[in-house]
């Protein structure tokens, strides 16, 4: 049986990115069983949001700090000035309305431009320049389009439907936020489908929440088992990388066990001295790739 899942995020949610690990893990295991939807939630259109609330870009440089205990790799240091998500959302339903099913691989591509870098994220040459990592992506068309009326259209109904969360599981659960007027999703959430069965697993969460999920969905379906020592077989369904962290969740044999990074970065260095695996240092990590 086929999973829709609604994902809800932003690009520069630093929730949304320090889950990865765990959005990893949960395609590896089922992937050929999941079909995502992408929705943007738009979290600030602009700069002026985030300074209303109180922000500076030291302020959110030394926020960043915190997230580092979750394993996914950051840039040091403060931007130059605060940045507003809007326009990079703009940018992935462009991405949706000229290369259909390349949009989460794009907002992979805008979350390491965010994170791993100081670029001002809502600046078209930089939105331009994380968008080249997507394969095949007419990165030039993009951001030619992304000023057009039915990309506008897309992603306000993306902003109305992030904005649905009132008397939702996840805001039962405190996951839920309401900073611009409405209730709405908080990054990461996502929201399980199978058949007329509904699951969310709201905002944050660890492996083992979407884990369950799946299990009461389908269980009958299939797991895929864990590569002994082959992250090279991990990282081939991955076109963009993985992180440590991330390639430390996926190969994780037990979730009742605590993730094992230091023998995930051990598998992968004998990963790149056989030749199958390369690395490119970002942020305070690497991304690693078949080579």
């Amino acid at each position: 049986m086929d999973i829709e899942i609604t994902f809800v995020s932003d690009p520069g949610c630093p929730w949304g990115y320090s889950a990865s690990p765990s959005l990893a893990a949960l395609e590896w295991r089922y992937g050929p069983r999941l079909q995502w939807r992408l929705v943007t939630i738009g979290i600030a259109e602009d700069a002026s949001m985030y300074e209303q609330r109180g922000y500076d870009p030291i302020m959110m440089g030394q926020r960043m700090e915190m997230f580092r205990q979750f394993g996914m790799p950051f840039t040091q240091g403060p931007r130059a000035r605060l940045t507003g998500t809007g326009r990079a959302c703009r940018a992935l339903h462009a991405v949706r309305l000229l290369a259909p099913g390349q949009e989460i691989t794009a907002f992979r591509a805008l979350q390491l431009g965010w994170f791993t870098t100081r670029m001002l994220m809502d600046e078209d040459d930089n939105i331009a320049t994380a968008l080249h990592r997507v394969p095949g992506l007419d990165v030039q068309q993009v951001m030619a389009t992304i000023d057009a009326p039915e990309v506008e259209l897309a992603y306000q109904a993306d902003k109305a439907e992030a904005r649905t969360a009132a008397g939702s599981p996840t805001a039962f659960q405190g996951k839920a936020a309401d900073t611009d007027g409405a209730v709405r999703y908080t990054a990461p959430s996502l929201i399980f489908r199978a058949g007329d069965r509904v699951l969310e697993a709201g905002g944050f969460q660890p492996m083992e929440a979407y884990d369950v999920v799946v299990a009461n969905l389908d269980p009958a379906g299939s797991r895929r088992a864990v590569p002994d020592d082959r992250p090279e077989d991990v990282l081939a369904e991955f076109p963009l990388g993985l992180t440590t962290q991330e390639v430390a969740e996926v190969m994780r044999t037990d979730i009742e066990q605590p993730i094992n990074r230091r023998a995930a970065a051990q598998s992968l260095i004998r990963a790149v001295g056989r030749g199958t695996v390369t690395v490119e240092p970002i942020g305070d990590d690497g991304l690693w790739t078949v080579a």
